[in-house]
């Protein structure tokens, strides 16, 4: 998959990939900022240039997003995930400790990059070890539910998407998805699994979608696009 790196003035970095599997342009922007475009072989780099140019605007939205995303946990902080509580203190060395449902994440200083990635990186395995624990078990259920049928299910901290589905069935699931609500949850859970039936965002796909999301397939496809810029 070949790719180009370029800056553009108004943009920033951008890669350029050529995807074989791409049936259309996409677009998505990186927690550093940078921009990705995939796109089909058959689209020409002036096309694709001239789509970064009208959707620049986005692109500067989705950017600034990124900037405010970037959240500082500070001492006295309380984070509610799908089964813990998570408390943050101070303490003489890094150090996560557990007792029934309630973590607590103690770092020496709460002002240093290397206390904040410390932080980030043990709710990143909270997540994880949730994700792995009911992900799996909801999308079975969904699957059941409405008749869908898939073959391996996978967990990863995807920077890219919320979730995939290859051409032999195989769903992936960005942990990440955890800090959604329980509704957007299984939205993504959906997408993913009516991509078994059909492998494109085609105007069969969002009916089939709207069959199984009660007519909401686009209302909760926006609200999913306002927690992160990931694809699906």
């Amino acid at each position: 998959m070949p790719e180009q790196v370029v800056h553009l003035t108004e943009i920033g970095k951008v890669t350029f990939s050529r995807n074989r599997r791409s049936k259309n342009i996409k677009l998505s922007v990186k927690p550093d900022k940078s921009v990705r475009v995939s796109f089909p072989y058959y689209v020409s780099k002036k096309k694709v240039l001239s789509f970064l140019l009208e959707n620049q605007v986005w692109i500067r939205q989705q950017q600034s997003k990124m900037h405010d995303r970037k959240t500082r946990v500070d001492e006295g902080t309380e984070v509610k995930s799908k089964m813990y509580t998570i408390k943050f203190g101070v303490g003489p060395v890094n150090r996560v400790s557990k007792k029934e449902s309630v973590i607590v994440i103690r770092v020496p200083d709460f002002d240093t990059e290397e206390s904040q990635a410390y932080i980030e990186n043990c709710l990143t395995e909270v997540y994880r070890f949730e994700a792995k624990l009911l992900l799996p078990v909801r999308l079975k259920e969904l699957a059941g539910q409405y008749g869908f049928s898939y073959q391996k299910v996978t967990i990863r901290n995807n920077r890219n998407n919320w979730g995939s589905c290859s051409s032999k069935n195989n769903i992936s699931l960005n942990l990440q998805m955890m800090k959604l609500p329980d509704q957007l949850i299984d939205y993504i859970l959906l997408h993913e699994l009516v991509h078994t039936e059909i492998k494109n965002h085609s105007p069969a796909f969002w009916k089939r979608l709207d069959e199984v999301t009660g007519n909401r397939a686009r209302e909760l496809s926006r609200h999913v696009r306002e927690y992160s810029t990931y694809t699906l």
